[in-house]
């Protein structure tokens, strides 16, 4: 099947105090530019009187040159409203790279996905700190490094890691049951651009057998989260959640199996949104624009 051609299209994503007649400001500054609006979605938080919105243009009648475009809505509109802002633009193709360990079911899920042209992205490499999942990427046609880390040779080998996210231009990183926590000097070079996968809802059952722990604890639900990665274990902003029902019935392989269905879906519905452009971070939380 032929791909359809997606038209250029520009979006904004932003957030500034709210006050009145905020959106029609900024859709006007799109409309009298010969742009026409293709999505938009905004929401106002009244305890601390803040406004967001995405909104993604046509480009193809658009006056101001794309390269100009970022210039102008700086000095028109982002330091009169003290606007937080970002463009981007949906030709661009975002460079992911994918951080496994052993465990491959998040792997082989976004792998998939990938394959089968479901989003727009690149996969250039696959960054592991163990050597099994090797095999997997040489099958999916993909770059592998192995980059064994030990207490002792932590800080070393992420400086290495860091040169080939620098080497293959590397937008945002996902970490697919990455069993490795990533230092903050790692973090600080990407941002909330740094996705996790965590086998509950946070905060839960903490520890290497969280499972089992649910098991002896005869929970009625289990959950996963994905979140952004900050220097805070476990207490960046999170992106998607969801859960499944459990029982008595439940043994500890069907937890762990129901549970691995729902870290697939999880993560794979965070990354999806994050190439979409459809999460703005505020305040170690997210908006999400659906």
């Amino acid at each position: 099947m032929e791909e359809i051609q997606r038209p250029a299209t520009a979006i904004l994503l932003m957030h500034c105090p709210d006050s009145p007649g905020i959106l029609a400001t900024l859709t006007g500054f799109i409309n009298v530019n010969g742009g026409n609006i293709v999505y938009l979605d905004q929401h106002v938080d009244r305890l601390k009187n803040v406004f967001f919105m995405r909104i993604e243009w046509d480009l193809k009648n658009f006056v101001i040159p794309k390269e100009k475009i970022d210039d102008y809505f700086s000095t028109l509109y982002a330091f009169k409203y003290n606007i937080q802002y970002r463009i981007y633009f949906n030709d661009y193709i975002p460079r992911m790279a994918l951080f496994v360990s052993k465990m491959s079911h998040c792997m082989y899920d976004i792998l998939a996905r990938y394959t089968a042209g479901e989003w727009k992205v690149a996969i250039p490499v696959i960054v592991s700190n163990h050597p099994d999942m090797e095999v997997v990427a040489k099958r999916f046609g993909i770059e592998f490094r192995y980059f064994p880390i030990t207490k002792e040779t932590k800080e070393e080998q992420e400086k290495l890691e860091l040169g080939l996210l620098e080497e293959y231009k590397i937008d945002f990183i996902v970490l697919a049951r990455y069993m490795q926590v990533v230092s903050e000097s790692f973090i600080k070079h990407f941002p909330n651009r740094i996705i996790n996968i965590h086998h509950s809802f946070l905060p839960a059952f903490v520890g290497a057998k969280p499972y089992h722990a649910a098991f002896e604890r005869g929970v009625k639900l289990i959950g996963a989260t994905s979140h952004y990665v900050t220097t805070e274990l476990d207490a960046g902003p999170i992106i998607e959640q969801d859960i499944a029902r459990v029982s008595h019935k439940d043994t500890v392989e069907t937890l762990i199996r129901k549970g691995k269905d729902l870290e697939k879906i999880v993560l794979s519905r965070a990354v999806e949104k994050h190439i979409d452009r459809k999460i703005l971070v505020f305040e170690n939380k997210t908006i999400i624009f659906n």
